[in-house]
Formats: C-alpha cells, sequence, structure tokens
C-alpha cells in the first residue's frame, strides 16, 4: 500500500525509498515485529479467558509434556495478523505472487484454527476429521498450483527446476498441479508435526522464510537472475516482503513461545506457515531447494511415515516416539537441547540451499 507513495516522488527525495524491496522488507519486519510485542500480551490473556484447560495434552506424549496444561493454544493468530498487516502496508499489491502466498497462508490458517477450536471446546486432542483437513487443503493447493501456473513465463509454465544444474527443466505438463499440490500440502503438514516443544518450529520456519525471501529477491530482479543463471520470475521479488514480515511476526510470537510457552501456535499457525513455505516455493520455481531448506520439516516427516508405516507391517517401532524430536525426548534429552539444535541444523541447511544459487 505504501508503495504508492512513489507517485508523489519526483527521484530524488524521501518518498522514493518504498520503490525498493530491501527498504520496504525493513518496514514489514519492523511493523511485523511491533505489531507482535503490542497484541501479544492481550491476545494471550483473551485466549486464557476463553479456554478453560489450554491446549490438551496427548496421553500418550513425553511425561514432561503434563506440566504444559492448561497453556492456551492458537497463538498462529498473532503470526497470521501480523504477517497479514506488515504485507498489505508494505508490498506492492499488483503482484499476483504476493495475492497467492496470503490466499495460502490464510486459508490453511482458518483450517488450523478450525481444527485448534474444536480441540480446545472439546477438551480433547481430535479436532477437526484428519480426512476433512486434507481435503480442504489439497483444494487450497490445487487454486494457489494453477495460480501459479498462470503468472509463470511460458519458458516456465508446468516446468520444474533443478538446482545447481543451471539450464535443466523438466517439464511436468498436466502433472505440474498435482505436484505443486503435494509441496504445499506437505510442507503444511511437515511444520505441523514438527511444531511439538516450545519454540521448536516457529525458529526454523523464520530461517527457511528468510532464505526462500532471499531467493525470491534474486529470482524477481533480471540482473540477479542473469549473474547468477537463476530462472527470472518476474513479480516474485515483492515475496521478499511477506518474508521479512513473517520474521518480524515470529520473534513477536517467540517472545512468548521462548520456555515455558506462554502460548503455543497450535495448528492456526504451523499449517499456515508451512503452506506459506510451500506456495513460496513454488511462485519461485524453488520446489527442490525447499527440500533441502527445510530439511529439518522433512525430516520430521519422514520419522512419522517410517514409524507409522514400520508399525503396521511389523508392530514394532523404529523410533522410542514420533515424530523424532519426542524420540530424542525420550532418549533423555532436556527440551531446549532439542531445540536449540534443531535451530542449528536448519540454518545449516539454510545456508547449504542459498549455496545452490551461485554452485552453477
Amino acid at each position: 500500500m505504501l508503495y504508492w507513495l512513489t507517485t508523489f516522488s519526483d527521484g530524488g527525495d524521501f518518498f522514493n525509498l518504498f520503490r525498493y524491496i530491501t527498504f520496504r522488507a525493513g518496514g514489514a519486519f519492523f511493523t511485523a515485529l511491533v505489531f507482535g510485542f503490542v497484541f501479544g500480551l492481550p491476545l494471550i490473556n483473551l485466549l486464557r479467558r476463553r479456554q478453560t484447560h489450554g491446549q490438551p495434552i496427548r496421553d500418550d506424549g513425553p511425561e514432561g509434556h503434563f506440566a504444559k496444561a492448561g497453556t492456551p493454544t492458537m497463538g498462529g493468530v498473532l503470526i497470521l495478523a501480523a504477517i497479514l498487516v506488515s504485507t498489505l502496508l508494505w508490498a506492492r499489491l499488483d503482484s499476483p505472487f504476493v495475492w497467492l502466498i496470503l490466499f495460502v497462508t490464510m486459508g490453511f490458517g482458518a483450517i488450523g484454527f478450525a481444527d485448534d477450536y474444536a480441540k480446545v471446546t472439546k477438551n480433547n486432542t481430535k479436532g477437526v476429521s484428519g480426512k476433512i483437513r486434507f481435503g480442504l487443503g489439497l483444494l487450497i493447493a490445487a487454486i494457489a498450483a494453477y495460480w501459479a501456473s498462470v503468472y509463470h513465463p511460458a519458458d516456465l509454465t508446468h516446468q520444474l527446476a533443478f538446482p545447481v544444474f543451471k539450464t535443466a527443466l523438466l517439464n511436468l505438463g498436466f502433472l505440474f498441479i498435482p505436484f505443486a499440490m503435494v509441496v504445499i500440502v506437505g510442507a503444511a503438514n511437515a511444520v505441523n508435526l514438527t511444531d511439538g516443544l516450545d519454540g521448536l518450529a516457529i525458529m526454523p520456519v523464520m530461517i527457511a522464510s528468510g532464505t526462500l525471501g532471499i531467493i525470491a529477491y534474486f529470482v524477481g530482479n533480471v540482473n540477479f537472475s542473469e549473474y547468477l543463471d537463476i530462472h527470472y520470475v518476474p513479480g516474485t521479488g515483492e515475496i521478499l516482503v511477506f518474508s521479512a514480515g513473517l520474521i518480524g511476526g515470529g520473534l513477536g510470537f517467540l517472545w512468548y513461545n521462548a520456555p515455558p510457552a506462554a502460548v503455543f501456535m497450535g495448528d492456526t499457525g504451523s499449517l499456515a506457515l508451512g503452506g506459506a513455505l510451500g506456495a513460496i516455493a513454488v511462485s519461485t520455481k524453488h520446489e527442490i531447494v525447499l527440500a533441502i531448506v527445510g530439511g529439518l520439516f522433512v525430516v520430521e516427516a519422514l520419522s512419522v511415515i517410517i514409524q507409522v508405516g514400520y508399525f503396521k507391517r511389523t508392530g514394532k517401532r523404529v523410533f522410542l516416539m514420533a515424530p523424532i524430536h519426542h524420540h530424542y525426548e525420550k532418549k533423555g534429552w532436556k527440551e531446549p537441547q532439542i531445540v536449540i539444535r534443531f535451530w542449528i541444523i536448519s540454518l545449516i541447511l539454510a545456508l547449504i540451499g542459498l549455496a545452490t544459487l551461485k554452485v552453477r
């Protein structure tokens, strides 16, 4: 919205700053951060009054989690509100990719909100039926995938780009839509599975968002894309503003989610943020790089798939408990130990993902 202040600029005044994506990304970051600090405590107090029992705790979960009973959930509302306000304020609203990512984020956020609401009102861990959540997620992802294919350049439509190999493209044809749907829904559910310890999910999400935001900035800039030999997708540079808002809102939330957490993000936040990462990857044609940058989420999801599949076949477990962060809890690792080590892994993977831009 503030971008339109450039209409008052003669090219050499303060209003000219609003032409620069980096300046507006900084504005989005601080807007979302301040939003989180200002509205965080009032939201937590509201959630405490509304949620008699807080987030339900799994009966078969790690013993240390029973001490968290009564902690309110749905704190993801704070992050989503911060993202929405900062993005609408600072991004160019004529970018179709900004609206695409906001659509996915808020759509998955609505699914998560309904699930969290069902859990806290019924005081159990079941929530909305998994089939309903999955079906709605697929619908949102299908719309987003088609949306992206419409606005991708003609030479990139339905193409899968590969990191490192600068000219390699695989034409997926009609399979691009289902492929993109898997990326978005998979990312949403992978982040959702990771959100099991205080602060565990939000920092890797911020790291991945920052990394993908930088990639989007390069992909959307014709000069940088030529220099780095990456595929140019006009309009994706504005995604950096969204990513900066996510980081600011995430930090504001982490202030209250740091151990011991005063609030959990719930499915409201985890599904929405994961969906956002998937949508950014699809928009920028960096779906494979997402698997690297978000490698922690991939491992968390795979640990559940392996555990369930192996148990069904043999009646035995590979891990003491899945997702894998609970496995390490069962092995005696302290919660802050797991969280910080997983943060470190996320940062390393993000740097590897960024390196693929130059290794060609």
